[in-house]
């Protein structure tokens, strides 16, 4: 079950607000834990035993390593964390392993693959961040499983993030606030998300799902461009949208998440790019494992290894294939560039420069990402960049650029804080027309995206496999 479709919105979620609402608060977080559980069940009920066992486990595992010794403290930390790290690799690795052991020694193991639980990849960082912060003494030990429970499984943010690291919802498990203001800026925040996600992300990547089932050798330059372009914009609204959408169901429950996007796609550099793109995987990985490994504070050899190591694991992290490994050392090689000495230089030309030079680099990395193999990547590279032999301009191109330019002009212009601006401004105006118009766009975008959703078909969720 995704938000963005008519059985979340309206069922699960009417009925999930319903019974929060009428619960008192000393039950809300275990309506919240089964309503999550419920949630999560849908789509794979076998999964439901490996949460629960997760839960259970990590749980009991936090309360062993309170008052422990030091040594004993440290050998429950490091069980804890092989462990977790086990079941991911196992429903996520374990099958590319041996793919690639088989391809490199021309064997046969048999192996049978695995539907991978969804959203593992998230909940398992969560947790790791839970027991991390336990052992150094950051947090104290939960000791109530329902809401250990409900901050493994909140439906919100389960499946696609943001990453939730415990320390910054502690508090809020036991105590947070609820009133109308918050509920209704939820509520706008999941439709102006759910707008991202069904009127742009939807539209613009059906023309990057048709130009990339065409064969490559068939494409032009413009036509491939356009089609990466769509991509670009694809990826940023799909995923940027569901973290609103969470964002603004945490909200209607009475939490607080951190923001996972700020305008990547106005970034002047790469660097700048990493840390406005997925702002809660990068804040993981720099917080527990980046600055463990020395940062940026080291000589310029271990700095080339650090970055490789967490580029690397970050490439993994996204999916089990060498594509997503080259893509995670594109951009590790790309870091280390700009942090020894293409910053200085960057910083010395014109804007538009800059951000040509980091969206050209940005859109050669989804090309890396959005492929469904290397080779593929690789050939449409060649394309891309004039080495393939390939026309410049056909018939397809010219016709996907008229029939897509106007959404490809609105997704430019919505990636950018210009339309979020100029909403703040019109609606903190202290004018009578204000919440009459407000409330009148939202209603429009949230329109629009039903009568999307009940006449379209193709609703895919890019970041559903991670």
């Amino acid at each position: 079950m995704v938000f963005s479709s008519i059985l979340f919105i309206f069922t699960f979620l009417p009925i999930a607000l319903g019974l929060y609402t009428i619960i008192p608060k000393q039950g809300k977080n275990l309506i919240l834990l089964l309503v999550s559980l419920f949630f999560y069940a849908w789509g794979e009920p076998v999964y439901v035993f490996l949460m629960l066992f997760t839960i259970a486990f990590d749980f009991g595992m936090g309360i062993l390593m309170e008052k422990k010794p030091h040594l004993v403290r440290k050998r429950i930390f490091i069980f804890t964390v092989i462990v977790n790290l086990g079941v991911l690799f196992f429903f996520k690795y374990w099958g590319f392993l041996l793919e690639t052991v088989n391809q490199i020694f021309n064997l046969g193991i048999p192996y049978t693959p695995l539907p991978l639980p969804i959203g593992i990849s998230f909940y398992t960082f969560q947790i790791l961040s839970y027991v991390i912060d336990i052992y150094l003494g950051k947090v104290p030990v939960q000791k109530n499983i329902i809401s250990f429970g409900l901050y493994v499984t909140m439906f919100p943010q389960l499946i696609a993030g943001p990453i939730v690291r415990y320390k910054d919802i502690d508090d809020q498990l036991s105590t947070r606030v609820m009133n109308q203001e918050k509920f209704g800026i939820g509520v706008e925040r999941f439709i102006q998300g759910l707008g991202k996600k069904v009127l742009l992300a939807n539209n613009i990547g059906y023309v990057w799902t048709l130009i990339s089932a065409m064969n490559v050798g068939e494409l032009s330059v413009l036509t491939a461009w356009i089609g990466i372009i769509a991509f670009t914009f694809q990826i940023y609204f799909d995923f940027s949208g569901y973290s609103d959408m969470a964002i603004g169901l945490g909200k209607m429950f009475g939490f607080e998440f951190l923001e996972n996007f700020n305008y990547p796609y106005i970034s002047r550099s790469v660097s700048e790019f990493w840390r406005r793109w997925h702002i809660s995987l990068g804040t993981w990985f720099r917080e527990y494992l980046y600055i463990p490994l020395g940062g940026n504070r080291v000589p310029i050899p271990r700095l080339f290894l650090n970055l490789a190591v967490v580029w690397l694991l970050t490439g993994l992290w996204h999916g089990a294939s060498w594509n997503f490994v080259i893509w995670g050392g594109y951009y590790g090689l790309i870091l280390f560039a700009e942090k020894v000495f293409l910053k200085a230089l960057l910083e010395k030309l014109p804007k538009f420069i800059q951000h040509s030079y980091t969206l050209i680099l940005v859109m050669i990395g989804w090309v890396f990402f959005a492929s469904p193999d290397l080779g593929f990547a690789l050939s449409y590279l060649q394309v891309m960049f004039f080495t393939a032999g390939a026309s410049l301009v056909d018939s397809t191109g010219l016709y996907y650029l008229y029939t897509s330019l106007i959404l490809l002009v609105i997704c430019g212009i919505c990636c950018t804080p210009f339309v979020h601006q100029h909403y703040n401004k019109l609606i903190h105006q202290e004018k009578n027309w204000v919440v009459p118009f407000g409330l009148g766009l939202n209603s429009v975008i949230m329109f629009l995206s039903i009568a999307y959703l009940v006449t379209e078909t193709y609703n895919p969720f890019l970041y559903f496999r991670f």
